[in-house]
């Protein structure tokens, strides 16, 4: 004991020590900020007469007027969405205005994708609003002093405004688009959207995210609702005319001129020079939606007009969350400090080129490497040196099978993977289905090959089965290392093309994803071009391809940027605490981890999860989640409890190996947990509310979620989780057509496809009415007695205490208790005997005002 003992006092030590140096150097300031909920009205539409009512909420600082910053959410979010991000920027001294944008939340008016006739009237009537604001600081010519920033919709409405109305100062607009027809339709040959290949899962994601109708102005609130037509629940809250346009081009995947011609209304490309203000664009390396290539022709389109403009790339986006979100809180920061509050003045913040790679920290501040342009300004996507490697490899025939399934799998959107290795990772195998792809490589390289920017290779289609034939290919680059590991693909990122090959065949130049990888030294680059990916429409005709380099062999032409690490600032002993720290730990391994073993895994099928000294950090330093320990027997249903903020999602995020610790271990039945692990096989899982392709039926989803996985069809046991889902003949229905309750129960039974032996559900009650509260406590209570164990996540403390049989309960990243639900309650009971409730004991447990 005294050993154990002296190893707690010791890494008790050392925390304080960091922690505490660090929280003297870097603690931010946070004046007190006012927030105030308003309603807004507005007067859109091509006429300008329709009314909409914008529920906003006002953020402001202390002290006297303040430059201003209109705050926009992404899409199928509302003005609660940026809340934390506003709170931020109004303690830096902004005032901040925040709201839902037209048919989301409480705002009225239906969603026309950022239309100038429609959102962007709204978005200029509350500069408007602003203006009159005593709280915010007018310009010379009685202006507001004004900024937009966004991520995704957010990030094109602030593009789109700053188009029209030249009020706004500067802007920072984060993985966004610059042309949605493209974006929603790409061609990696360059033919343009009308050749383009439809992203299929993308668009059936986005209006499974509008939402049902609202109701009709003054309608009542109580009573039974109006039966919808087929139109409405097909159109959700969507303009009538986006939904005819989406009903079409879903049915034939292609996109028409109409298509092209709506997307194209609501994107920066419809506005060439119309854009003169300081933009800083903030863009995702991990994004199948709106890739690097959008913030490209939008730096391009922007400088040539003459405006200050920075690209940076960070780690993150669409498929991979906001990464790295305190450095592009600080870069938004600088760039409004620079434009806004200091009036311009000289030079301009920052690098005209940075990009943020994960994996390499700066010891002082913990913020990710940054590598800034040394000369030249933004390289672009083709770089500002290039090399060129032979490739080599046979004429290879390729199948296309009917309606593009079983598909490969690149990436999942909204999900991607969880590392740079796209599904290769994500399925520890290669995305590629055999018969439906061929490759061609270099040799190994002799020195390390850092890619910055979009490659690019030609290639020869022939031997289709009539000449003049269309032709949907789907071409990728490939890190092949020397051993036995799976090809990375790197950010899970394709290419896809659709030409007509010519009779006798013909060569097609494709640019590949743009990309900023390095490929080491003893590596080959494979180009794989396959006939099939999930993400995107396939023809319904099967075919077959021959596919080869061009005569006299091929070549991969490959985009650098010269680049360099920034001279970093921190004081010294910022620099020298992490050498301590590793002393210290070092000491802690020596006297107090010799006993633990050597990782070797040893299978425990009586304990489906067990989690030791668990611990993560956020990108700043701040932990998520500290020496957490606790284990679940089978049988059980365990609840996760804990306030926001306590660490209960990136503990579920390691446990499904998304994200790896910085310390401890997660044991999968006795198998230690790592990404792309087989273990992960045994899990079944629902985190962060279901996403369904609403057109199709729920019994489709179902097979298309499963089909992605590459398991054989038997092994789903599709009747086994239907049954005991509770789900009826609604399972053959198109999922818009869903209450909130039947949705929730077909991710329920998503989850469980396969029957996992470890099922973890994140919130699967939210939203529910009382009664299918209850028949979803049945469901995991019958889905544990099968043997099976369930762990739930979740807020409703009365609805844990009836659902599960223990608990964990963390508050700060640590563990607070754990064990039965019913020990739990009795050892809380109150003096006179009476019982007390489980939220009583969470609040006394966590302090009534954590």
């Amino acid at each position: 004991m005294r050993r154990w003992a002296g190893r707690w006092i010791i890494a008790a030590l050392a925390v304080m020590v960091v922690a505490g140096a660090g929280a003297w150097a870097f603690w931010p300031s946070s004046p007190s900020v006012t927030a105030a909920d308003v309603t807004i009205g507005v007067m859109d539409g091509p006429a300008g007469d329709q009314r909409v009512r914008i529920d906003a909420t006002f953020f402001t600082p202390p002290g006297g007027r303040a430059p201003a910053v209109l705050l926009a959410h992404g899409f199928g979010g509302t003005k609660a969405s940026v809340r934390d991000e506003a709170e931020r920027l109004a303690a830096a001294g902004y005032a901040v205005l925040t709201w839902s944008a037209r048919g989301f939340g409480r705002t009225t008016g239906q969603i026309a994708l950022n239309s100038p006739d429609y959102e962007v009237k709204d978005t200029r009537q509350l500069v408007d609003w602003l203006a009159a604001r005593p709280e915010v600081r007018l310009d010379a010519k009685g202006d507001p002093r004004v900024g937009i920033a966004g991520a995704s919709y957010g990030g094109a409405i602030a593009l789109m405004t700053a188009a029209h109305d030249p009020r706004v100062d500067a802007i920072v607009p984060r993985i966004t688009w610059h042309d949605l027809a493209t974006a929603l339709f790409p061609d990696a040959t360059g033919q343009g959207p009308e050749h383009g290949v439809f992203k299929r899962m993308w668009a059936g994601i986005f209006f499974g995210r509008a939402g049902p109708p609202q109701r009709p102005e003054g309608a009542a609130r109580t009573g039974p609702a109006t039966p919808l037509t087929a139109e409405q629940a097909a159109c959700g809250r969507f303009l009538p005319e986006i939904c005819d346009l989406y009903r079409k081009v879903a049915e034939t995947g292609r996109a028409t001129p109409e298509a092209v011609e709506l997307l194209r209304r609501s994107s920066p490309a419809s506005v060439p020079g119309m854009i003169r203000i300081p933009t800083l664009l903030l863009q995702g390396q991990r994004d199948s939606l709106f890739p690097l290539d959008h913030a490209d022709a939008n730096a391009r389109a922007i400088a040539a007009t003459g405006a200050p403009v920075q690209v940076a790339w960070f780690d993150g986006g669409h498929d991979g969350g906001d990464g790295e979100i305190d450095w592009i809180h600080e870069r938004t920061v600088s760039w409004f400090g620079h434009f806004l509050a200091r009036d311009g003045g000289s030079g301009v913040p920052g690098s005209a080129f940075t990009v943020t790679r994960d994996g390499g920290r700066d010891p002082g501040s913990r913020q990710p490497v940054l590598l800034h342009a040394t000369a030249g300004g933004y390289p672009g996507l083709g770089g500002s040196a290039r090399t060129t490697l032979p490739l080599s490899g046979p004429e290879q025939r390729i199948a296309a099978p009917p309606g593009g399934a079983p598909a490969a799998v690149s990436s999942i959107p909204g999900l991607g993977a969880p590392g740079a290795g796209g599904a290769a990772e994500l399925f520890g195998a290669a995305a590629d289905v055999p018969g439906q792809s061929a490759s061609f490589e270099t040799r190994p390289l002799a020195r390390p090959v850092q890619v910055t920017g979009s490659p690019a290779v030609t290639v020869r289609v022939a031997g289709t089965d009539a000449p003049g034939r269309e032709v949907t290919l789907f071409a990728g680059l490939q890190d092949v290392a020397a051993d036995t590991r799976a090809p990375v693909l790197p950010k899970g990122l394709v290419a896809p093309v659709r030409f007509i090959v010519p009779d006798g065949g013909g060569e097609v130049t494709i640019r590949l994803p743009a990309i900023d990888h390095r490929f080491a030294a003893g590596h080959r680059l494979r180009v794989a071009i396959g006939t099939t990916d999930l993400g995107y429409a396939m023809p319904d005709e099967a075919a077959v391809h021959t596919i080869a380099l061009p005569a006299g062999g091929g070549t991969l032409t490959l985009p650098g940027a010269a680049l360099e690490t920034p001279p970093a600032g921190p004081v010294w002993w910022a620099w020298a605490l992490p050498p301590v720290a590793l002393a210290v730990a070092a000491l802690i391994a020596l006297t107090g981890r010799r006993r633990r073993t050597t990782g070797e895994d040893a299978p425990d099928e009586d304990v489906p999860l067990r989690i030791s000294g668990l611990t993560k950090s956020y990108r700043n330093g701040e932990r998520a989640v500290t020496d957490l320990s606790f284990a679940v027997r089978r049988g059980q249903v365990l609840g996760l409890l804990g306030p926001n903020g306590a660490g209960k999602t990136t503990t579920l995020r390691m446990l499904m190996g998304l994200i790896t610790p910085d310390a401890g271990e997660i044991r999968i039945f006795g198998t230690k947990v790592t990404p792309g692990a087989p273990v992960l096989s045994r899990i079944g899982c629902f985190v962060e509310g279901p996403g369904f392709l609403p057109h199709l039926t729920g019994r489709a989803n179902l097979e298309l979620y499963w089909r992605a996985t590459g398991r054989p069809a038997a092994d789903a046991r599709l009747a086994d989780a239907l049954e005991i889902a509770g789900l009826d003949g609604t399972l053959d229905r198109a999922v818009r057509t869903y209450s909130q309750g039947m949705r929730q129960r077909l991710a329920i039974a998503q989850a469980m496809l396969g029957l996992p032996d470890l099922l973890v559900l994140d919130e699967p009650t939210n939203g529910l009415d009382p009664p299918q509260i209850r028949e979803m406590r049945r469901v995991l209570i019958r889905y544990a007695e099968q043997g099976r164990t369930v762990i739930v996540s979740s807020h409703l403390l009365a609805e844990v205490e009836q659902t599960c049989d223990h608990v964990v309960v963390m508050h700060r990243g640590r563990l607070v208790t754990a064990g039965p639900v019913s020990e739990l309650l009795e050892s809380a009971a109150r003096p006179n005997g009476a019982a007390r409730r489980l939220e009583d004991v969470f609040l006394s447990l966590i302090g009534d005002n954590a």
